[in-house]
């Protein structure tokens, strides 16, 4: 199993657990993490999903050579729902989702906080987009989620940027709800999801449900543009010149390629 299924007074917990791919998501674990929420979403005994990593990492994002098999692999057998599978049933899931971030995050291991009902973070832990490093477009809506939620300029920084940002760093933002030492995290996360999951179910997923309506149309489209930056970017010269540069353990370098690259 690729994810760990706890279940504990009405609250699901959720670990990715490729600790030695540091939670990469291949696509067994997008499949399986779809799958986990869509359960969890029909099971009348689930009130509140934490969602958090196994080992140092929270989630590394994407697997990489997963990502160069897909565009250079004729033979590439994708999973049953894959990455936009899971961004389908974040987006549709109906009670209230937390997430802790226990150690790094890296692309969809950030974007993912914008489906967040609460997000904690480790003090130690640090988040990336590294989108403009992997020369490629934003993903899981991220480009209208997050300056929802953290402003523009922060937004602007995050997306464009690919630099690491700091537990401090996001909780000022607003990215994060609240920053816990390493050993207080999960107990902190689980605090708050108690809480919650104390509440009427009916009426938490009301709360969601009113909180996120005026979203939905614009998650579809702000999907909908980056998928069709993806597809275009997907394969283009940056973003093989960053496949590769990760193959051979070195920087990219972006500064030769042909203009508009």
């Amino acid at each position: 199993m690729s994810i760990l299924i706890d279940d504990r007074a009405r609250v699901r917990t959720l670990t990715l657990d490729r600790p030695d791919a540091l939670n990469a998501f291949d696509e067994a674990l997008y499949d399986a993490t779809t799958e986990a929420l869509r359960d969890a979403a029909e099971d009348p005994s689930v009130a509140v999903v934490l969602l958090t990593g196994n080992g140092r990492a929270f989630s590394a994002g994407t697997d990489l050579r997963e990502m160069h098999a897909r565009t250079s692999d004729p033979n590439f057998q994708p999973g049953k729902h894959g990455f936009l599978g899971l961004i389908d049933a974040l987006t549709e899931f109906p009670k209230p989702l937390i997430v802790a971030v226990n150690g790094l995050g890296l692309g969809i291991g950030t974007t993912i906080i914008g489906f967040a009902d609460l997000a904690f973070m480790s003090t130690t832990a640090k988040l990336k987009c590294p989108f403009t490093g992997l020369g490629v477009a934003p993903e899981a809506a991220s480009s209208f989620l997050l300056p929802t939620l953290i402003g523009r300029q922060n937004a602007a920084w995050v997306l464009m940027s690919s630099e690491w940002i700091r537990a401090e760093q996001a909780k000022e933002m607003g990215l994060v709800f609240q920053v816990c030492e390493p050993d207080d995290l999960l107990a902190t996360a689980r605090t708050h999801a108690d809480t919650l999951a104390a509440k009427p179910i009916s009426s938490l997923m009301a709360v969601k449900r009113t909180m996120t309506a005026p979203l939905r149309a614009e998650i579809a489209a702000a999907r909908q543009r980056e998928n069709a930056a993806f597809a275009e970017l997907m394969g283009g010269p940056a973003n093989i010149e960053a496949l590769v540069a990760f193959a051979e353990g070195r920087e990219p370098d972006f500064t030769s390629l042909p203009a508009g690259s």
